[in-house]
């Protein structure tokens, strides 16, 4: 297995001021983000600022993200996943919560064995690959891969190549079962909010950042903000607030953290291990869609809704496919949820088992 590695090569970019570094890397990322949106692919304003990242790293670039901006950043996705946790996902759960937990498990375990699998085979190291292969938020499973110590820049890899696959799969289903999506309406990047909602909001996010460096939190800027602010969204104490350009500028930072750490060697690393990760994406879409199957028999289910419940993808792109289809929306995003939460929980126990088991601690 060829190891990623740390040093970088001269390129384009090699010997640019500082200043103009960090200008061609936000034109670029605007370029593409802009570029991606129009094309409709998910997560387009994090996929563009990460991709402009690595061509920047790849050509020669010494800028780095700055670590502070980039873990508030992580502190944004974390109150953006607990504003996703509502009450009604809550009771929907409690009502069917064996079916919930038996389909979430049957993905859990499948998406643990290919990590497994592309681990013990030497597609990528052990932990890297547990964290590659989880079906959770990708953004989430990005962070959290660095912060226990897997490589982060694979990780983004393997997860943001399973979500274009997932995402394009879920919206010709979506087009072929209910018909094309209806356009959104036009994003107010700074629309009118409660100054004390959106105080609130970033007291919890900094609270995460501090968590995270003054305890020593692993992952603490994520998972701190996310189960704070998912308690007080839920009991109604606060109104999670994140205004557009927030998310925006949220989403440039964790682009930017991974995408500049890029080199060539781990550029052709990727390069080699994508027919292992396609074929590992792709079976683990098709378990999801035989458990689908098996939630229209055995519990009545209407197809779309199952096939997007038990979708692999990450659970915003879902959301936005689900939210332009005819579908039980609260089920969706239940299963979508708890599964979530599961891999969030297991993963990094899960990744530790797989690298002692394998003498492999990557």
């Amino acid at each position: 297995m060829i190891q990623p590695g740390n040093s970088r090569e001269a390129g384009l970019i090699d010997g640019r001021p500082l200043l103009q570094q960090w200008g061609i890397l936000v034109a670029g990322s605007v370029a593409l983000a802009a570029l991606f949106k129009l094309m409709g692919l998910p997560a387009a304003l994090l996929l563009g600022p990460m991709i402009a990242g690595i061509a920047l790293s790849t050509n020669g670039g010494s800028i780095r993200a700055p670590r502070l901006p980039a873990q508030l950043a992580q502190a944004v996705v974390g109150c953006l996943v607990a504003r996703a946790i509502t009450g009604d996902i809550v009771l929907t759960f409690l009502k069917d919560w064996p079916l919930f937990l038996s389909v979430v498990l049957a993905i859990v375990v499948t998406s643990g064995a290919l990590g497994w699998t592309m681990g013990r085979y030497d597609v990528v190291p052990g932990t890297t690959a547990v964290w590659g292969t989880a079906p959770g938020a990708a953004s989430v499973m990005m962070v959290l891969a660095g912060a226990f110590g897997a490589d982060a820049r694979l990780v983004a890899f393997m997860q943001y190549m399973r979500v274009v696959c997932v995402a394009g799969l879920a919206s010709m289903v979506g087009r072929l079962w209910v018909g094309p999506a209806v356009a959104g309406p036009q994003v107010v990047w700074f629309p009118a909010v409660s100054p004390g909602d959106l105080a609130v909001t970033l007291a919890i996010a900094a609270a995460g950042v501090a968590a995270s460096t003054g305890l020593r939190i692993s992952g603490g800027a994520l998972l701190v903000p996310m189960i704070a602010g998912a308690f007080a969204e839920s009991t109604g104490l606060v109104h999670i607030t994140l205004p557009p350009a927030l998310l925006a500028v949220s989403y440039a930072l964790l682009g930017w953290s991974v995408g500049l750490g890029f080199t060539r060697a781990i550029l052709v690393h990727a390069r080699r291990a994508l027919p292992q990760v396609l074929l590992a994406t792709f079976i683990l879409i098709a378990v999801c869609g035989a458990l689908a199957l098996i939630l229209v028999e055995a519990a009545g289910i209407d197809p779309i809704s199952a096939y997007l419940a038990t979708s692999p993808g990450g659970m915003d792109t879902v959301a936005i496919i689900a939210a332009s289809s005819s579908v039980d929306l609260p089920f969706v995003m239940a299963l979508q949820t708890v599964r979530f939460v599961i891999v969030l929980f297991a993963g990094p126990p899960l990744a530790r088992l797989i690298a002692q088991r394998m003498g492999n601690g990557g």
